[in-house]
Order: structure tokens, then sequence, then C-alpha cells
């Protein structure tokens, strides 16, 4: 059940949280690795056939080798049970049916292989094969009709000479301009060698029409990651030829695309301007015309995936913290909205032969498949059955109103058991972009506290504050040209709402985000110091001035967030909106941490705070490094760290006797004794 609580008194919010499990676990951090997400999800043409990814993280405790998740493939017959199809050390990406349904093709890079390689398996079972690996890693790719050709994406071969060895590592800074091409080659003919099809600018996707013979292309100017998010075009190519038939100005961001099956028409989601920060817009692109057609600009809502039904367009659409699953016609009118369970967010879809298939998830369990009919859906996986045994603690939206009157929305998680007297402790989580949004569905990670910070008896709030997508481009866009104005205002008032209707402590509030978070977690420990006991921020920008000068997104940064350039009267207002300018104001102790290999917000930003915090004042601050990581950590060893210092960090500062000039901990992780002790617990069922 949703609900609103807005200034609801304590006691009708304890009310509203009643509601019965047959469990006795508690969710902890060393339960992390056991969470599996279901990933892309497609169909087989005739709609018998489902096949879908599942991430498997690492799990050190019970002694797995550090690394990035692995992904395995899965194949559902029917209405029977999932089945490991494939598996691989690393990953299976990129899967697609023939059109006959016979094979299921996927990209890996497996044992022996140099690149990402394309393989096959038969639909029926057997071994996979691989049917081509080129001379750089396959990106996206398409195939014929008949599976005979292929086309894909992919770099040429770098033939300089290699003089590493010799010591001769220097490089030009974003001057690297080897650039995708579209290749095709034939997969009849092991001999075969691979042609370049269309080498305008740097390609990053495409999309095949058969019946058309017409690839479609994201093409960006250069492969700098600016000019993958604002000046992506789509280009119409004859597959035979290579020729351009007609290119789209796409008008911002660019999203999903998808050719219709006679090749006439592009559907796509994207921005609506060069000033809009999300690519949530349903548009329609007519390839002979050329024109672009937005069919739901005004919509309260954020388009997250399409997909063509014959000549309509399904499109998962998220609508505040909820999720719609929309049929839409070509004028972009609203035909259906398919009866999918209130307590379940869509992340994506696919459909074939009237057969609807979506990943989604819940409070009570991460993404799995499920069946979209007319009068019922229906869970296909339950790869996270273990949390049944789990008393999971509850989720509800929150709504409150800000100090200017502006409606505002999040997700509370509470702890089990009797709320206390002067409320919980609380843990505000801040999403980055701010072009993101949380929805109300599965809400714990490494770096959401979510569930494991419940079962430590805190209160977890995780707000859609003005800037965040899900509620319609003018919503997104309230927090521009206004940075830590508005938006981080809505922070502190969600904080003081929660006050109000008895849920937490207000003195006893601690902040935490990552990236564009991690700003608002820098700002709530500096300029907001006052309204927040500690603070956790993770890769976040703490200079507005220098952020510009080290960040890889400069044009965006201008273009979708301050919408001026830092030259055009704004030096002062940018240092001022930084938490360096006060720094001096800090009385919030904070736990810094960033990835080495950071190029979105360079670690200097962690550093300047880190410095301006420990010379100014006598905060307990700390920085915390992560090796071969970057904008978010990626491996096994790094994400249970990261949790563990997250809740010790909280834990030290928020506890009922804490000052906020409680000494510095000694914070020596005992990593060591802890994977052991936990690896005991493992063995003997304590977990």
């Amino acid at each position: 059940m949703k609900r609103t609580l807005g200034r609801l008194s304590a006691l009708s919010f304890a009310l509203s949280l009643s509601w019965a499990v047959n469990a006795n676990q508690s969710f902890e951090i060393e339960h992390l690795p056991k969470v599996k997400n279901a990933g892309n999800v497609v169909l087989s043409q005739d709609g018998k056939l489902t096949a879908y990814t599942l991430s498997n993280p690492r799990d050190m405790v019970a002694g797995d080798e550090d690394g990035r998740p692995d992904t395995h493939m899965y194949l559902i017959r029917g209405d029977d049970a999932p089945v490991l199809f494939v598996s691989a050390k690393g990953g299976v990406s990129g899967i697609q049916f023939s059109h006959d349904g016979k094979h299921i093709f996927f990209k890996s890079k497996r044992d022996g292989d140099e690149h990402t390689a394309l393989y096959s398996i038969a639909s029926d079972g057997g071994e996979a094969v691989k049917r081509f690996e080129f001379d750089t890693s396959i990106g996206d790719y398409a195939l014929s009709k008949d599976a005979k050709t292929l086309y894909f994406v992919a770099k040429e071969k770098d033939d300089k000479k290699d003089l590493s060895k010799k010591g001769f590592k220097a490089y030009a800074y974003e001057e690297e301009q080897r650039l995708n091409a579209l290749w095709t080659v034939s997969l009849d003919d092991d001999e075969a060698q691979a042609t370049k099809l269309f080498d305008t600018g740097h390609v990053t996707d495409i999309d095949f029409a058969p019946s058309a013979n017409r690839l479609l292309a994201a093409v960006a100017p250069t492969n700098l990651i600016d000019d993958f998010y604002m000046l992506r075009d789509l280009v119409v190519i004859d597959a035979a030829t290579g020729e351009e038939q007609q290119r789209f100005d796409v008008p911002g961001k660019l999203g999903g695309f998808e050719l219709s099956a006679n090749g006439k028409f592009v559907a796509l989601h994207g921005g609506t301007d060069m000033h809009d920060s999300s690519d949530g817009v349903l548009m329609l692109a007519d390839v002979k015309s050329g024109q672009i057609t937005q069919l739901t600009a005004d919509a309260k809502q954020n388009i997250v995936d399409i997909d063509w039904a014959g000549s309509d367009i399904l499109a998962v659409a998220h609508r505040g913290v909820e999720s719609a699953l929309v049929l839409y016609s070509s004028k972009g009118k609203e035909k259906r909205v398919y009866d999918t369970p209130s307590d379940i967010v869509v992340r994506s879809a696919d459909i074939a032969d009237g057969e609807i298939r979506v990943i989604a998830d819940s409070p009570q369990h991460p993404r799995e498949v499920f069946s979209v009919e007319r009068r019922k859906t229906e869970k296909l996986s339950d790869h996270n059955a273990w949390l049944s045994e789990f008393d999971l603690a509850s989720q509800t939206s929150f709504s409150y109103e800000a100090r200017d009157g502006q409606d505002i929305q999040g997700l509370l998680i509470t702890p089990k058991g009797e709320q206390p007297e002067q409320g919980w402790p609380l843990i505000l989580t801040v999403h980055g972009g701010p072009e993101a949004h949380y929805s109300d569905g599965w809400l714990t990670g490494y770096s959401l506290a979510g569930q494991f910070a419940a079962a430590d008896g805190y209160a977890v709030f995780y707000p859609n504050y003005r800037g965040s997508t899900g509620r319609g481009v003018d919503f997104a866009k309230q927090h521009q040209n206004d940075y830590a104005g508005k938006e981080f205002n809505d922070l502190v008032d969600g904080v003081n709402a929660l006050a109000s209707a008895g849920v937490i402590d207000a003195d006893r509030v601690g902040i935490t985000g990552g990236s564009y978070g991690g700003y608002a977690s820098m700002w709530g420990a500096t300029a907001l110091s006052e309204h927040f006991k500690a603070a956790v921020a993770f890769v976040g920008i703490s200079n507005q001035v220098s952020k510009f000068g080290t960040s890889d997104i400069p044009n965006e940064m201008h273009l979708v967030h301050s919408l001026k350039w830092p030259w055009e009267d704004n030096w002062m207002n940018l240092i001022e909106r930084s938490p360096i300018f006060h720094a001096g104001k800090a009385k919030t102790p904070i736990l810094i941490m960033h990835g080495e290999e950071d190029t979105r917000v360079h670690p200097s930003q962690s550093m300047e705070l880190y410095r301006s915090i420990k010379v100014r004042t006598e905060t307990p601050v700390r920085l915390v490094f992560y090796p071969g990581e970057g904008h978010g950590n990626r491996k096994a060893a790094a994400q249970y760290d990261y949790a563990l210092r997250l809740m010790r960090w909280m834990d030290t500062y928020l506890a009922e006797d804490a000052t906020r000039m409680s000494p510095m901990p000694e914070f020596d992780l005992g990593m060591e004794d802890r994977l052991k002790k936990d690896d005991e617990d493992h063995d003997t069922g304590k977990e």
C-alpha cells in the first residue's frame, strides 16, 4: 500500500506502518552480495521464449576474488521456470534472438579472447559458439533477418607502435580520436573480413529494420563523454551501401531509440531542448521528412524505455515514485495503461507477438522478470527468494510542502519495532544528477543504506528534490541557475517535515549521497552544518569553479545546470555555491570518499574540501580514496569497504550520547578480522 504521510501525527504514522511479515532476520551489509538483479530482457519473435541477464555480485565473505559482478543468461520457455543457460566469468551482454528464434546471440569475453566477441547458442541447448571476433571489442550490434550478416560498432585497430614498455607513456588529453565506426561482416564465411560501412563521427548505438534494409545510428562528433550527453544525432543509413539517408538533429539529450518494422519512423525518448537535463520525453521521427514530433513534452513523467508494438509504442513511464506501462499511438495518444501491481516499479520492457516481459522491483525484492497480460501480471523469476526469510523494514512514500509551497515527494524506510519517543535517527540519502529520481522499489545497495541501516535502528529518507526527474520537464528544470539553492533547501525542509510528524529525532540527522548527492552532503556539512550531525560524501563537488575545469562534462554543466559560463559574470556566484567557500562554518563531522580514477568529478574536488575543513576548523574530517575506481565503486571489495565506513561514521556521530565534536574514532576497519569472522558465521549458518 502506498501512503502519503506529510505532516501526520506520530501516532497515525506508526499505525500506518503496521503490516504482517512472517520472517525473523534483519538485512545486514553482509547480505548485499546475495542480492541478484535481472538485467535486460528480450523475447523471441513468436513470444514463446524469454531470455534475460542476471547480475551476480562477488562475495568477499564467501571467499570470491575481488571484481565486478558476473552476469549470466537465463532462458524461460513459455510458462516454465527460468533455466541458467549461459554462465560466464565476467559477463554476458547484448542478448538478442535470431529472427527465427533458433539461436540467442550475445557478447562476452571468454577464455582466450583478447576483446569482447560475439557468440551464439542454440535456443534448444548446447554449447556456445564464437561467431565473430574483431580487432577491438564489439559494441552495439544488429543482425540481418537470416542472421548471416552482422552489423556492429567498434573502433579500428590502433596500429601505432606501443612504446610504453620503453617508458613513453605521455598522451595528449582529450585528443585520443580513435572513433567508433559502423562495420559489417558475413557470419557465413569464417574467413570474411569486416568492412567499414559508416565512419562519419563517433557511433555509439545502432538499430536495424531488416524489411527496409535500413540502419539507425546514434552519432556524436567525437568520443568525448560531453558530446555523448549533449551532441548525439540520429542517422539513417542504407545497410547495403552505408549511404546516409537522413539525419535527425535531436533537440536535447538522446535516450533510447528504435526503428519501426517498415523503417519509416523512429520512436525515441529524449530532451525537449538543449537545456533539458533529462531524456524523458517520448518522440516520433519521420524518416522521409526528417521531422521530429514531441509527443509527451507536457506530461508529468519521465520515459525510461520504449519498444514498438505494431504501429503503437510501448513505453515505461516513471511518474513520481511510481511507474506505468503505457501504450501510445504514434500521435501520442495514451491508448492504454496496463494494470501492473502498484507495489512494483517497472524499469524496462520488451514486447513480441502480444507477449510483454518487464524487469521490475519492489520494496520487498530487487529486479526480477515479470510477464504482463491483459488481466494479470506474473512474476516469472525469483532469484531473491531468500529475502522471504527476512524481516524487512517498512517503506512508504512521504510528501511534504517546501518553504515556498512546492510539493516534494520522497520515500521513507523505517525500522521494525516500536518508534522511540524522540523519533528515530535519520540518514538522509540524496540522489545524484540531479536529473535522476528514486522510485518506490528496492532501495538498498552498497551506498544506499536502506534495509541495513533500518536494521540498525535508523530511518532512511530518499527525497526527490527539485531538479529530479519523474515529474515532468518543468520540475526537472527548477534547479537550474540556482546551485545549492531551492534544491538543497528542499532537503532541509524534508528533515523538518519528518521531525514535525514525530518520525525522526532532528538532533540526530546524517546526510549522504554520491556525485550531486555528494555535493549535497558537502553542502550539508558546511553551509547547512547546523542541520546535520554527520555527513558522508561520495565523489562529490566541493568547488564549482575548479569542477568546471577538471570535469569531462563542462558543456552539460553549462547547458543543463548553471546556464552560464563561469566568465559570464558568474565567478563569485559559483564560488559562493561551493562547499569550500563555507568550510569555516563546518561543525558536521564529514567522511569524504572518492574513486581515484574518477573523470566526471575529479578526486581533487574531495581533496579541496578535506584540506579546507582540516586547516580552517577542528571538525573531524577523513578522506578515503579507492584506487582503480571511478565515478562510483564497481568492485566487490570497494563496495563492501564503502558500506562499512558509511555505517561506522553514522554510528559514531549519530549515537544518542554523541556530540558534534566527538573525538575522531580509531577507524581501522580490521577488514581481515571482519572477513574472518564473517566467514566463520557463513560456515556455521549465522547469517
